[in-house]
C-alpha cells in the first residue's frame, strides 16, 4: 500500500537515510579501536593525558559522554583519558564506555603489570540499572532496522548492513532468531561475505510488530568466532486498518424530558493500526440520524471520546409526541485524527427514548352500569381507562382499588394485563331481598409513581351502578342439619320434629311442600304441608344404616314458584341404646383327648351388639338340667372370657354342653348355646376322632389354642 499522508513519507525518507548511513563503510560508529594496552607506570600523575581514545557515532558526536570503570579516571570530550588525582594501584584492566543518541561502544584498556582491585562493574558503572551489562570486547556494530509494512516487489530487497571492523579472514556472518530459523521463517536472510540484511516478503505489522535476531560471526566450521549481538528489526506502520466497531450491537436509553447534554452511550472503536501514529487516532462523528423529527440534530457525538449527548431541549424529548421514540444514528469512526485521506469505519447506535409516568391514566367515562342476578358470583363489567404512557411499563399498566360501597367485600377488580382494562368482579353471592342496587366508587393509578408535576384527577375515579335481578332461590332449612335424640325401638308412628324451611323470596309470597330425599333404611315420614317427621318402622341402633349411633336422612323443601326452587335439609337421629341383643359365645366346637392328663377343653369367649352397660361383664354358666354336676366344670377368666373342663377323662365320642351366657343389661338378656366338645383317641401322636365326629385337631392344638387365647386376656 502506497503511503497516504506527509507523515509516513517522512518516516521512509528517515528510513532512507539511516539505511545508506548504515551501509556507508566510510564511517563504522564506535571506538576505531577496541583493546588498549598500556604498561603500569609507577603512578598515574593527575590530569595528565593516559592516552587518546577515538569514538565516533558518524553523526558529529555532538552529545557524547563517557564513563570510565575506575573513579580515578576521566574521559575529555576530545577523547583523552586522564587520571583525576596521583594514583598507583588502578587494577588490571579499565573500561571506557561511550554512548550518545546515535551510537554506544565500550573499549577495554589493559594495564600491563597491574594488580587486581576490589569491586565488580555492576558497582563501579552506575548506569548498571539502566543500561546493558559492560560487554566484553566487540567488533560487530548493529543498528536497529526499520521497515515499512506492506511492501511490493521486488523482493529481497536489502534493509540494512552489519558492520564488523576486526572480523578474520574467511569469517561469515550469521543471522538466527525468529523469521529467520525460527517460525516464521525465511523472512529475513543476511549476507554472509558482506553483511547486508535482506528482507523476503512484505511484512505485516499487525501479524508481528518487531522481530529480535541476533547477529554472528563464525568461521569456516561454523564455529562461532564473535556474537551473537541482537539486531532489532522495527517494522513501520501504514494506515491499512479500518476502524472497527467490535463490541454491537450499540443500543442506548435516555429518559424523555432529559435536560440537554445528557449523556446517553459511548461509541468505541477499534483500529489494529499502530496506536502510537495518527494511523490509530479516531474521531467520531454522526452520518445520518433516522428520524430526523423534530429535530436532523437531536444528538451529538463527542468527536474524540465517542460519548453521545442530547442536544435538544427537554420539550423536544417528549415520547408521547414523537413519531417514533426509537433513533437510528450511523456512526462514522475516521483515522488519521479525522483528516480526509483517514479510513473510515461506521456502525449503527440504537437510541431509545424511554417513558416516564407523566401521563395519569383517565377512565374513559364517568359511570359504568352492570347486572347480575342474586346467588351469582364472576366477572360482571369491564372499566376502560386511557393511558398515553409507554404500554410496556409500569407507567401504563393500571392498578384499580373499590374505595367506597364494598363494605361486605362482595367485589374484586383485577387488571386485565393486555387491555389494561379493570375487570369488575362478584366474589361472594349478592342478595335482592337484602339491597337491589349497589353503587362503587373506584380509583386507577399506575404501577410506577408519576413524576412530581403530575398528579391523578377526577378523570382517575369512576362509579359503577350494580343492579342486582331477582331469582327465584331454594327454601332453606333452619337449623341445618336438624338434630334429634331418641331411644331405639320406640314405637311405629312416633313423631321425631318438625321441620322448617323458609323461602329467601320473602316478596313474592310462595307456598313450601316438604318431601324426603334420602331415607336409607326406610324408617321416616314426613308430611308435605308441615313438616312434621315420623317413623314408619322401628329404630334399630345396630341397623348397618346406622353409623356411630347416628342415622342420617334428608329432606327437600320445595316452593311455588315457576320453575320451582328446592332446598335440601339434613336430619341427623342420634339412637340410645337399649339392651335388646343377647350376647352369644364363641368358638362352639372344641377337641379334647380321651386320656388328656390337662383336662382343660377350651376357654370362651362373648360379645354384645349392645352398648355399655348392656353388654359386660358376661355371667358364663352350664345348664345343670341338661349335664351331669361331676363331669363338666366352667371357670370365670375375666369380664368377657371362661374356661370350659373336665372333672374326669371321658370315652372317644362327641358331646353336647349347653352354655348360659348372660350380660349386664337392665334387664339382661340370656343366651342359650350348644358346646359340641369331640373326645379324641390320641395314641403315638396321632389324634383319632372319627368315632367322634368329623374334625380332626390334636389335643396338643387344643391345649395350645386354649392356653394361648388365655395368655391374651
Amino acid at each position: 500500500m502506497q503511503p497516504r499522508t506527509p507523515l509516513l513519507l517522512c518516516v521512509l525518507l528517515s528510513q532512507v537515510l539511516l539505511l545508506t548511513s548504515a551501509e556507508d563503510l566510510d564511517c563504522t560508529p564506535g571506538f576505531q579501536q577496541k583493546v588498549f594496552h598500556i604498561n603500569q607506570p609507577a603512578q598515574f600523575i593527575e590530569d595528565q593525558a593516559v592516552l587518546n581514545l577515538t569514538f565516533s557515532d558518524c553523526e558529529g558526536n555532538s552529545k557524547v559522554h563517557y564513563e570510565v570503570s575506575s573513579p580515578y579516571f576521566k574521559v575529555n570530550h576530545d577523547g583523552s583519558l586522564v587520571a583525576l588525582k596521583n594514583v598507583t594501584a588502578v587494577g588490571k584492566t579499565l573500561f571506557v564506555h561511550a554512548r550518545s543518541p546515535h551510537a554506544e561502544d565500550m573499549a577495554e584498556l589493559v594495564i600491563v603489570g597491574g594488580k587486581d582491585i576490589q569491586g565488580s562493574l555492576q558497582d563501579i558503572f552506575k548506569f548498571a540499572r539502566t543500561s546493558p551489562v559492560p560487554r566484553q570486547k566487540r567488533s560487530i556494530v548493529v543498528s536497529p532496522i526499520l521497515i515499512p509494512e506492506n511492501q511490493r516487489q521486488p523482493f529481497p530487497r536489502d534493509v540494512g548492513k552489519v558492520v564488523d571492523s576486526d572480523r578474520p579472514e574467511g569469517s561469515r556472518f550469521r543471522l538466527t532468531g525468529k523469521g529467520v530459523d525460527q517460525e516464521p521463517k525465511g523472512i529475513f536472510r543476511i549476507n554472509e561475505n558482506t553483511g547486508s540484511v535482506s528482507v523476503t516478503r512484505t511484512l505485516d505489522r499487525e501479524a508481528i510488530a518487531t522481530y529480535q535476531l541476533f547477529v554472528e560471526t563464525t568461521d569456516v566450521n561454523g564455529k562461532t568466532l564473535e556474537g551473537p549481538v541482537p539486531l532489532e528489526v522495527i517494522v513501520i506502520d501504514q494506515n491499512d486498518n479500518r476502524p472497527i466497531f467490535r463490541e454491537g450491537p450499540y443500543i442506548g436509553h435516555v429518559m424523555e424530558g432529559s435536560p440537554t447534554g445528557t449523556t446517553v452511550m459511548r461509541m468505541t472503536a477499534f483500529d489494529a493500526d499502530d496506536p502510537a501514529t495518527d494511523n490509530a487516532l479516531l474521531r467520531y462523528n454522526i452520518r445520518q440520524q433516522t428520524p430526523d423529527k423534530p429535530s436532523p440534530n437531536m444528538f451529538y457525538i463527542d468527536p474524540e471520546k465517542g460519548d453521545i449527548v442530547t442536544v435538544v431541549s427537554p420539550a423536544l424529548l417528549d415520547r408521547e409526541t414523537l413519531e417514533n421514540p426509537k433513533y437510528e444514528l450511523i456512526i462514522e469512526a475516521q483515522d488519521m485524527a479525522g483528516l480526509d485521506v483517514g479510513l473510515t469505519g461506521t456502525a449503527t447506535a440504537t437510541i431509545m427514548i424511554d417513558d416516564k409516568n407523566d401521563h395519569s391514566p383517565k377512565f374513559t367515562k364517568k359511570e359504568f352500569q352492570a347486572t347480575v342476578e342474586e346467588g351469582a358470583v364472576g366477572f360482571i363489567v369491564n372499566l376502560t381507562v386511557e393511558d398515553k404512557d409507554d404500554p410496556a411499563t409500569g407507567a401504563w399498566r393500571a392498578a384499580y382499588t373499590i374505595i367506597n360501597g364494598n363494605p361486605g367485600q362482595s367485589f374484586e377488580i383485577h387488571t386485565n394485563p393486555q387491555t389494561n382494562e379493570g375487570m369488575l368482579s362478584v366474589v361472594k353471592p349478592l342478595d335482592y331481598e337484602i339491597s337491589a342496587f349497589h353503587t362503587l366508587l373506584i380509583k386507577v393509578e399506575n404501577e410506577d409513581p408519576l413524576v412530581p408535576d403530575v398528579s391523578y384527577g377526577p378523570s382517575s375515579t369512576a362509579t359503577v351502578h350494580i343492579t342486582v335481578l331477582d331469582v327465584n332461590e331454594g327454601p332453606v332449612f333452619y337449623p341445618d342439619p336438624m338434630t334429634v335424640t331418641r331411644q331405639e325401638n320406640i314405637s311405629v308412628g312416633s313423631v321425631l320434629l318438625t321441620v322448617n324451611a323458609t323461602d329467601p323470596d320473602s316478596l313474592q309470597h310462595q307456598t313450601i311442600r316438604y318431601s324426603i330425599y334420602k331415607d336409607p333404611a326406610g324408617w321416616l315420614n314426613i308430611n308435605p304441608i308441615n313438616g312434621t317427621v315420623d317413623t314408619t318402622a322401628v329404630l334399630d341402633r345396630e341397623s348397618p344404616f346406622v353409623h356411630n349411633s347416628v342415622y342420617t336422612a334428608l329432606f327437600l323443601a320445595i316452593d311455588s314458584g315457576n320453575p320451582p326452587a328446592t332446598g335440601t335439609g339434613t336430619l341427623l337421629i342420634t339412637l340410645e341404646d337399649v339392651n335388646d341383643n343377647a350376647p352369644v359365645i364363641y368358638p362352639t366346637v372344641a377337641e379334647v383327648c380321651d386320656d388328656a392328663k390337662n383336662l382343660s377343653v377350651v376357654i370362651l369367649g362373648a360379645s354384645d351388639k349392645d352398648l355399655h352397660p348392656n353388654t359386660d361383664p358376661f355371667k358364663f354358666e352350664i345348664h345343670k338340667q341338661a349335664v351331669p354336676d361331676k363331669v363338666w366344670k366352667i371357670s370365670k377368666i375375666n369380664n368377657t372370657h371362661a374356661l370350659v373342663s373336665l372333672l374326669q377323662n371321658l370315652n372317644k365320642a362327641n358331646y353336647h354342653l349347653p352354655i348360659v351366657v348372660t350380660d349386664s343389661g337392665k334387664p339382661p338378656m340370656t343366651n342359650i348355646t350348644d358346646l359340641r366338645v369331640q373326645v379324641c383317641s390320641c395314641k403315638n401322636s396321632k389324634v383319632d376322632c372319627n368315632a367322634a365326629g368329623t374334625l380332626h385337631f390334636s389335643a396338643t392344638s387344643v391345649l395350645l389354642v386354649s392356653l394361648f387365647s388365655l395368655a391374651c386376656l
